[in-house]
C-alpha cells in the first residue's frame, strides 16, 4: 500500500527526472559535453602525448588526470626528483607516469646527432646540438620526431615562441601546407549557434596581420580542422566589420580578396565573406544583410582578420559567456604540437591532450 508521504516522494523524483531529462537531450538527440565526446575518440587509439613543463603543478594535475582516465599515455620531461616532490607537496598521483630528465635519457646522444643532422645546414654543430637539447622543450619535440611520442603540448608557464619555434625547426610544415597558424576550439554553453555552441575562431593565437592570401590559408587549415575535430562540415564565415561592401577600406578590401581566394583553392567549402559576426551566425540577420549567402548564419568556423580581432573575440567570448576555450591550438605543422594558455587550469591542459592525440590519430 503506497501512502501519500510515498506518492509525494515519487512525484517530486520524477520531477527531478524530467528536468534531467530535459537538460540532458536537445533537440531529440544527447547531449554530451564536447571534450567527453573527444576524450572518447582519444580511446579508440591511444597516443602518447608529451608534456614539458613538469615544473608547474597544474601540469602534473592534469598527467594525473589524463592516466586516470585512460584516453592517452603521459610522458612529462623534467628532473624526476623535483616532481615527484612538487606532486608529493600537493597530494598529487603521478605514480605510474615516467618523468624524462633530457640529460638522463639514454637517448639523449641518439637525439643529438638526429637533431645535428637536421639543422647542420643552418650553422648547427654537435656541441650547439648537445647544449639545446638540454632544453625541455626541444627534447620533447625530439622524442615526436624520432618517433617515441605522437604530440606535445606546453605553454602553461613558457611563452608561443619558446613552444613553437622548436616545432617549426624540427618538424616543419605538414606536407601541402603553406603556413603554421593557431586556433581556439570554443564551446559554449547553451548557445544555438554555431554547431550547438561549437566554434573554431582562427588565427586567435599566432599571425598578427596575415595577408589575404594568408588569411585564406588559415581558413582552409581551420575548416580542416573543425572536421577532423567534430566530424561535421565546416562553415567558415570571413569576419570584417563589413558585409557585403557595407563599408569600404584597406581592411574590407583584403578580406574580400581572402574570401575570393578561399572559395578559388576550395570550391566545395562552404564559405562567404566579409561578414560582419551577426550576420556570420544569426539566420534572421543573415537573410537581411545578406541575402543568398551560403552560410544562412551558421557559421562555425570564424576566421578574424587580424590576430587583435581574434585574440580579444575569445576572450570576450570565453569570459562573458563562460565558454571553454581550448587552445591557441596549432595547424599545419607535420606532427601535432598544441600551445597553452598561461592562464590556464589543469582541466584546460586535460582538454588540449585530448585533442591533440585526436589529432595525432587523424593524421
Amino acid at each position: 500500500m503506497v501512502n501519500k508521504n510515498q506518492k509525494i516522494l515519487v512525484l517530486f523524483l520524477n520531477n527531478i527526472y524530467n528536468i534531467c531529462v530535459t537538460l540532458i537531450f536537445k533537440g531529440g538527440t544527447i547531449f554530451m559535453a564536447f571534450i567527453d565526446d573527444i576524450k572518447n575518440k582519444a580511446k579508440q587509439s591511444i597516443k602518447t602525448i608529451i608534456l614539458t613543463e613538469s615544473e608547474d603543478k597544474r601540469v602534473l594535475e592534469a598527467a594525473g588526470k589524463v592516466k586516470k582516465e585512460g584516453f592517452a599515455n603521459v610522458i612529462l620531461i623534467g628532473n624526476e626528483e623535483e616532481a615527484n616532490k612538487l606532486a608529493k607537496e600537493n597530494n598529487i598521483d603521478i605514480s605510474g607516469i615516467s618523468v624524462i630528465n633530457p640529460e638522463k635519457s639514454e637517448k639523449y646522444e641518439e637525439y643529438v646527432n638526429a637533431f645535428y643532422e637536421l639543422r647542420k645546414a643552418k650553422g648547427m654543430t654537435v656541441d650547439k646540438a648537445r647544449e639545446m637539447l638540454k632544453d625541455n622543450m626541444y627534447f620533447g619535440t625530439m622524442m615526436v620526431k624520432m618517433g617515441d611520442a605522437d604530440g606535445l603540448v606546453s605553454g602553461a608557464c613558457h611563452s608561443t615562441a619558446n613552444t613553437l619555434r622548436p616545432a617549426l625547426q624540427i618538424l616543419k610544415t605538414a606536407p601541402g601546407t603553406k603556413l603554421v597558424s593557431a586556433f581556439f576550439l570554443m564551446v559554449v554553453p547553451d548557445c544555438k549557434y554555431g554547431e550547438n555552441g561549437i566554434f573554431i575562431f582562427g588565427d586567435s593565437g599566432l599571425v598578427e596581420n596575415p595577408t589575404a592570401d594568408e588569411l585564406s590559408e588559415i581558413a582552409i587549415s581551420s575548416s580542416k580542422s573543425f572536421k577532423q575535430l567534430t566530424g561535421k562540415e565546416a562553415k567558415v564565415a570571413m569576419l570584417s566589420y563589413s558585409t557585403y561592401g557595407s563599408a569600404h577600406s584597406e581592411l574590407t578590401e583584403k578580406v574580400i580578396e581572402a574570401t575570393k581566394l578561399l572559395k578559388e583553392k576550395m570550391p566545395d567549402l562552404i564559405c562567404d565573406g566579409e561578414l560582419q559576426l551577426d550576420a556570420a551566425i544569426v539566420p534572421e540577420i543573415n537573410a537581411s544583410k545578406a541575402p543568398g549567402s551560403p552560410l544562412k548564419g551558421e557559421a562555425n568556423t570564424l576566421i578574424f582578420p587580424n590576430l587583435d580581432a581574434g585574440n580579444i573575440g575569445y576572450k570576450l567570448v570565453q569570459r562573458l559567456a563562460k565558454a571553454e576555450a581550448y587552445g591557441p591550438l596549432c595547424q599545419g605543422i607535420a606532427k601535432p604540437v598544441n600551445d597553452l594558455s598561461r592562464g590556464c587550469n589543469s582541466d584546460d591542459i586535460v582538454g588540449v591532450v585530448a585533442i591533440t592525440a585526436v589529432q595525432a590519430g587523424q593524421q
